[in-house]
């Protein structure tokens, strides 16, 4: 029985499908439309689905969309009223797009699936709706590795849910509570990312990245003024102070006069306050997550958590549960946002609407390392690049691995790309930029000449399983690249007494362990572990770059520039390539050195392209 989830409409928009339960296929829109976050129906992600499964539409047992649209709009209506006659202008906004698109959702949904059959007679498969924080929480429970588990969803808001609470057991997955609208820690979240100059639901990772420059001195006005938390993690929002709920900004005027100046503009410098802020807003959301789970642990007597929800791919508030909280078991969804919800919309189908029995086989999750994406054959690869030009030498494994190692140990950047590409955010070594962590010089090299980004921004480490406890304070798996650890302390370089005294960006530059470009200034690192049974061709590179240099870790961020989804593609892999300084790109077992390419026309409109995010 195959079952196919979907996530549109809002943003980040992906499809989904399950074979009998088994994650067959999953991967985000933006990916092949090559629009950041696209929230468009899911139409390349759909067939790619199809192809993967070796299916057609109308062979489906049914279709299931995320969330339901009707609920929202009950919401939406039901906010303005409330507080009218404040937001008339993005009443005035909403409501044609509403009336005209979003409230007759089933119907638009079958029309475009009856486009996707291309005229043939088929009939359409059954078509389902969840709620936004049921896919959620499907998405993190049934793929975890625990057949009974607390389940915590904290995003922005779904329905009317912001925070829910679930207890999953086999096959089902039973509400507990919910916090609801306008009361939500991702909307706070996104407010500082807004007043602090960044893109929301795109920006939250540089806020998370800023904090650790800055010292957390607005903490005390936070709690006085936005939000009322009580002892078990349950919490209000002083609406007084926002904007969102009706208006066409994250923030108010009044928000501005707590922190006496505007919001930053965007592209403008990052000064020593929004680092202050960062840090701030980050202290509160790590206590926010505490103590729900606290209260969570006490409520259900079980010693396994599951995340789901934007908040969830907050990998510090993770690092703190993990070691402070009083979970024994924490598995968070590595597609933990809204493209994730297309996955726990099909599971959901498949386990609690057509209550099929759930089995978990051993400690490890059902995600298939979440490389669920496309993968392309050698001869597909070879007529890609043949058709642009491209100059290539083609190696065998051995071959590609020892000529890989030399290239990394001399300080070269490597755009690899292999096998599937990932489902989620994180690239995890299917479509990822390579480089040596222990060069000094990496971080700025890597963000300035190949991402195109703010010097800040940290990178993280891919590290062998087996060696996670030889670099970092970590003494669990963490495939997803979604908990951050201390380095550990044998690697640390201790600070001088002049470096102490530094503040804000000057931190940047001092070395802070024998993997100075992993490390970031409080000496943490958003740690991937690398395991052969997922990913054997990262694997073996990790293998042979650790006997060439003694060391089992690697830089590894995601295959992209600034504004641009990661490439999926041979062709986005090479056209990103040549846009960037990268030294070598690597296709499979596919070589091509920068210096060897010819040289390309003069066209810079791809600048255009790219959000200023």
């Amino acid at each position: 029985m195959k079952i196919l989830g979907i996530s549109a409409y809002y943003h980040d928009s992906a499809a989904a499908l399950v074979d009998s339960g088994k994650i067959v296929a999953a991967a985000q829109e933006e990916r092949f439309s090559r629009k950041k976050h696209d929230s468009r129906f899911p139409i390349s992600a759909i067939e790619y689905c199809l192809r993967e499964a070796k299916t057609d539409l109308d062979s489906l047992e049914a279709v299931v969309f995320y969330d339901k649209p009707l609920t929202k709009f009950e919401r939406l209506l039901e906010t303005y009223l409330s507080y009218a006659p404040s937001g008339l202008s993005s009443f005035l906004i909403a409501m044609p797009v509403w009336l005209k698109e979003k409230l007759f959702l089933k119907s638009t949904l079958k029309k475009e699936l009856k486009a996707l059959m291309k005229n043939r007679k088929g009939k359409l498969p059954k078509l389902l709706f969840a709620e936004h924080h049921q896919s959620h929480a499907a998405s993190a429970f049934f793929p975890s590795p625990y057949e009974k588990a607390a389940v915590l969803c904290l995003d922005g808001v779904g329905e009317w849910a912001t925070t829910s609470v679930w207890l999953g057991e086999n096959n089902q997955l039973k509400p507990q509570w919910e916090i609801e609208f306008p009361h939500s820690l991702g909307m706070l979240y996104s407010a500082f990312t807004y007043y602090t100059g960044f893109k929301v639901n795109s920006g939250e990772y540089k806020l998370m990245g800023l904090a650790p420059y800055g010292e957390p001195k607005y903490v005390d006005l936070i709690y006085k003024h936005l939000i009322d938390l009580k002892e078990d993690g349950t919490f209000r929002l002083n609406m007084d102070y926002f904007n969102f709920a009706v208006g066409l900004t994250m923030t108010n005027t009044r928000f501005d006069s707590l922190f006496g100046a505007p919001p930053r503009k965007p592209e403008s410098k990052v000064t020593q306050k929004e680092m202050d802020l960062a840090r701030s807003i980050q202290v509160v959301t790590e206590e926010v997550v505490l103590r729900l789970s606290r209260s969570i642990y006490r409520e259900l007597k079980t010693d396994a958590l599951c995340l789901a929800g934007g908040v969830a791919l907050n990998c510090v508030a993770n690092g703190r549960l993990l070691r402070e909280g009083p979970f024994k078991k924490i598995w968070i969804q590595p597609a933990a946002g809204d493209a994730g919800g297309a996955l726990g919309a099909a599971l959901s189908g498949w386990y609690e609407y057509f209550k099929s029995e759930r089995r978990v086989a051993n400690e490890n999750d059902q995600m298939r390392g979440s490389y669920l994406g496309p993968a392309f054959e050698e001869t597909e690869i070879q007529a890609a690049l043949d058709s642009i030009g491209a100059r290539y030498e083609r190696l065998n494994e051995q071959q590609l691995n020892d000529r890989l190692s030399d290239l990394l140990a001399q300080e070269n950047v490597i755009g690899w790309c292999q096998g599937r590409m990932e489902f989620g955010p994180r690239a995890l070594g299917g479509r990822s930029i390579i480089g040596d962590p222990r060069s000094q010089k990496m971080q700025s090299v890597m963000n300035l000449k190949i991402k195109y980004r703010e010097s800040f921004r940290p990178f993280a480490p891919a590290v062998l399983a087996e060696d996670v406890k030889e670099y970092f304070d970590l003494d669990i798996p963490s495939p997803y690249m979604l908990i951050v650890a201390p380095v550990a302390e044998k690697h640390q370089l201790p600070m001088t007494e002049d470096q102490e005294t530094l503040f804000g960006i000057e931190k940047l530059n001092v070395p802070r362990s024998s993997i100075p470009a992993v490390t970031h200034v409080d000496y943490s690192a958003r740690v991937q572990t690398v395991h052969a049974e997922t990913n054997p061709k990262f694997y073996s590179l990790l293998k042979a770059f650790k006997k060439k240099t003694g060391c089992g870790v690697l830089v590894n961020t995601s295959f992209n520039v600034r504004g641009e989804p990661i490439v999926c593609s041979t062709e986005d892999a090479y056209r990103c390539f040549m846009r960037t300084e990268m030294d070598y790109l690597v296709v499979e077992n596919f070589v091509l050195a920068k210096n060897a390419q010819p040289k390309p026309k003069e066209d810079l409109s791809w600048q255009k392209e790219f959000e200023l995010d």
